[in-house]
């Protein structure tokens, strides 16, 4: 079940986020004219560590270009309400992206995706992130994912895929699966419209932007490995 907008801010309410919430940057590409309405949100409980995530001025005090910059990344990622806010809900949202836009540099820092298996799409679950490489070479940046929430969580472990359908249709929810590529049982990358952060997650694929789907389907085949690890926050 989605929930409205109004009971969506009722939750936020009830988390001790009453009056306004918080956003990463200009530089995320939020609506304009939503993000030009007026702002008035005063200094939040994480006002310095929500600046310094999104590169803003870091005094600890809220302004209103850092009210709109906060708004901005809130209607960017899904996080209500949408006033402009600093609070906890805003700072760990920001954290989280932060987290994946540091991953582009090397996300396979760690060594926890195989570099012995060929060409293989790597899903981290912890950072909510999946890219390809081939060997040590990474073939195509990190991207936001969307895994299974929990009671649905995207099984870890090795696969490869072994079926592609551009046009898959859920058989179990009648929702389409634009570009499907499944690789464990009923698990598939494929694309969706539900925003990258939004949740609870999916039912366990991996969902994607349709331009990121759209390009893993142009570089995976039949055959290649998948690998899947970390622990998806909140399962």
């Amino acid at each position: 079940m989605t929930l409205s907008k109004q009971a969506r801010f009722r939750v936020g309410a009830a988390l001790g986020v009453a009056g306004v919430v918080v956003p990463l940057s200009v530089v995320m590409g939020a609506p304009a004219a939503q993000a030009a309405e007026a702002c008035s949100a005063g200094t939040g409980t994480h006002q310095k560590q929500v600046e310094q995530l999104l590169g803003l001025k870091v005094d600890g005090v809220q302004s209103s270009a850092d009210c709109q910059a906060i708004r901005t990344f809130q209607i960017r990622h899904d996080v209500w309400p949408q006033y402009g806010y600093a609070g906890p809900l805003t700072a760990a949202k920001a954290t989280y992206v932060k987290t994946q836009q540091d991953a582009k540099q090397n996300p396979n820092k760690n060594g926890q995706c195989p570099t012995n298996v060929g060409r293989v799409a790597c899903v981290d679950l912890t950072r909510q992130i999946s890219w390809i490489q081939d060997g040590s070479k990474v073939v195509s940046e990190p991207v936001p994912v969307r895994t299974g929430r929990d009671g649905n969580e995207t099984r870890p472990g090795l696969h490869k895929v072994y079926w592609r359908n551009k046009d898959h249709v859920s058989t179990l929810y009648g929702s389409p699966m634009p570009y499907s590529q499944f690789f464990d049982g009923g698990i598939a990358f494929h694309a969706t419209q539900a925003g990258m952060w939004s949740p609870p997650g999916s039912h366990g694929c991996v969902n994607m932007t349709m331009n990121d789907a759209k390009r893993y389907w142009s570089m995976l085949k039949v055959g290649d490995e998948v690998y899947v690890y970390g622990t998806k926050p909140g399962t």
